[in-house]
């Protein structure tokens, strides 16, 4: 998702245009939210084309093809790639990333340092001990040790469901999770969609395990944390350790918790 900010124009708008294109990156189709009323960054050279970009990392045209690009590393690089083909260089950016999208952040700071980024905001960051985490505790055996058991059932269970039935138990589900019945959310239950997943979430237990401690210290006054008091991906005890080991911009906000702990 890609927001525009404009500090040109002082114009105040009610309404913000929201945008869902597809766009081919890495070889990839890739959907891309837009809120502001550009389309085309690149080619737009006028003087109303936004200062600033706000790109957000949830819990990734020319570009080469990436090997691997549902795993851990083909993420990252996925990512970079937009940042490279579809924003002008010049552009300055500001990276927002939650969970598993934090430690895409800290990698494109890492891996990238010639991007524009001014700030980087990482929202209940899961960048260190995953498997150790109360919920990957849970997640690493069926993920890391189950999970090819699990895609012949799944794929058998789900692939002759028709369109409707899959639509109305994803909603079910998102209902009593209490998140947002986005389009986007409504597809989770093909099965093509479960294994990128899951092969996704194992690569995440077995390599997100330490901190990028280097990488924090050299763009701490650009990073801003904000912690939960009870996200199970990272405890409060990961605040706590971050918090003795850096003097940034480190928050602990229970504000948060209710709407962002739950995606």
């Amino acid at each position: 998702m890609v927001f525009f900010r404009n500090k040109v124009d002082s114009e105040i708008k009610d309404e913000i245009p929201v945008r869902e294109e597809f766009i081919l990156c890495c070889g990839v189709e890739t959907q891309v939210l837009k809120c502001g009323p550009w389309t085309d960054l690149i080619n737009n050279q006028s003087g109303t084309r936004p200062k600033l970009l706000i790109f957000i990392i949830p819990e990734d045209p020319n570009a080469e093809e990436i090997k691997d690009i549902y795993g851990l590393r083909g993420q990252v690089e996925h990512k970079l790639a937009f940042l490279r083909t579809q924003v002008p260089k010049e552009m300055k950016l500001v990276v927002i990333g939650h969970s598993i999208g934090s430690y895409f952040s800290l990698e494109i700071l890492k891996h990238a340092p010639e991007l524009p980024v001014i700030h980087s905001i990482l929202l209940f960051p899961t960048i260190e001990r995953m498997s150790e985490s109360p919920r990957g505790r849970f997640a690493t055996p069926l993920l890391c040790w189950l999970r090819y058991a699990l895609y012949v059932p799944c794929c058998l269970l789900l692939k002759p469901w028709p369109e409707k039935i899959k639509s109305l138990v994803t909603r079910m589900v998102l209902q009593m999770m209490d998140v947002p019945k986005e389009p986007s959310c409504l597809n989770t239950l093909e099965p093509f969609c479960l294994v990128n997943a899951a092969y996704l979430g194992s690569q995440e237990m077995r390599e997100v395990v330490k901190r990028g401690n280097e990488t924090i210290k050299e763009h701490l006054p650009k990073l801003i944390f904000y912690y939960g008091t009870a996200d199970g991906w990272c405890p409060k005890e990961y605040y706590d350790d971050m918090k003795k080991d850096f003097p940034g911009d480190i928050r602990l906000s229970d504000w948060l918790k209710d709407d962002l702990s739950k995606m």
